[in-house]
């Protein structure tokens, strides 16, 4: 039995975040990004999007773009597949490690990379008609910097 995903509704958000792919599964990352761009689009916000070359690249590169300070939050796609070797658990971790630093930091960040075990199971995650995964990390992201936002004109007063 199949349930009917029904989107999150958020408050329209003044915000400008970058979407940045590894793009080691280009078209696993198309479909990724497709989900993204909506939801960010749907909650009135605007996007930059950015390519590296694989999961591991992604935290750097978040923290290589704060310094512009020209973003308020950051969406992360890309896919690791589970291979042969342990180099999936080293991709996977240290990549997830990173972002959470960051996170911790204070950084409002959308974490889409999806880990699976085969192509299959990356595509059903992706795939905007059935678990729309990047659109889900847009949807973190800008809850994020909803939260960020909130916490901060308390701070304020």
């Amino acid at each position: 039995m199949k349930t009917e995903k029904k989107p999150v509704t958020q408050p329209k958000l003044s915000a400008h975040v970058l979407i940045l792919e590894a793009r080691f599964y280009e078209s696993i990352c198309d479909e990724l990004c497709a989900g993204a761009i909506a939801a960010i689009e749907r909650a009135g916000a605007t996007w930059e999007r950015l390519t590296v070359p694989g999961a591991l690249e992604l935290p750097g590169a978040i923290a290589l773009a704060e310094v512009s300070n020209s973003y308020d939050g950051y969406v992360v796609l890309g896919c690791v597949l589970r291979g042969e070797t342990t180099h999936y658990e080293i991709v996977s971790n240290e990549s997830a490690n990173g972002i959470m630093s960051l996170t911790l930091e204070g950084l409002c960040i959308g974490n889409g990379i999806l880990t699976c075990e085969n192509e299959e199971q990356a595509w059903t995650r992706a795939r905007v008609s059935d678990m729309d995964k990047g659109g889900g990390a847009a949807e973190a992201a800008l809850a994020m910097i909803h939260f960020k936002r909130h916490m901060q004109s308390k701070v304020a007063r």
